[in-house]
């Protein structure tokens, strides 16, 4: 049997943009990604604290130390640039290696959104 348990989160981040006219996505900052083991094309989930709501995306890297979270498309409709979101992502386990995985938790400066 499989299970589904969280992969990596990105805690408390803010947004920092919203592009309605975009073909869809989350920017994340390339450094944010990599330090939550996340890859380029990942299923994300975001959580906004500010307003409740909890969508899905993939992710695209954005500029490295550039502290970029943008909601890119129709996501854009569910925030405001300085929400603080959660990003999360998940992956399916053998419940024996679940037991044991320890996930990737990140926690960003939450003024800049950079690596402390």
């Amino acid at each position: 049997m499989q299970i589904q348990v969280v992969k990596s989160k990105i805690h408390r981040v803010k947004c920092t943009g919203a592009e309605l006219h975009y073909i869809g996505s989350i920017t994340i900052d390339e450094d944010l990604m990599e330090a939550a083991n996340i890859i380029q094309g990942e299923k994300v989930q975001i959580v906004n604290n500010n307003n409740g709501e909890r969508l899905e995306t993939y992710c695209i890297p954005g500029p490295r130390n550039s502290g970029e979270i943008t909601l890119n498309g129709a996501a854009a409709r569910k925030v405001s640039p300085g929400d603080v979101l959660i990003l999360i992502t998940y992956a399916f386990m053998d419940i024996e290696e679940a037991r044991v995985f320890k996930p990737s938790l990140v926690f960003p400066n939450e003024d800049t959104n950079l690596l402390k």
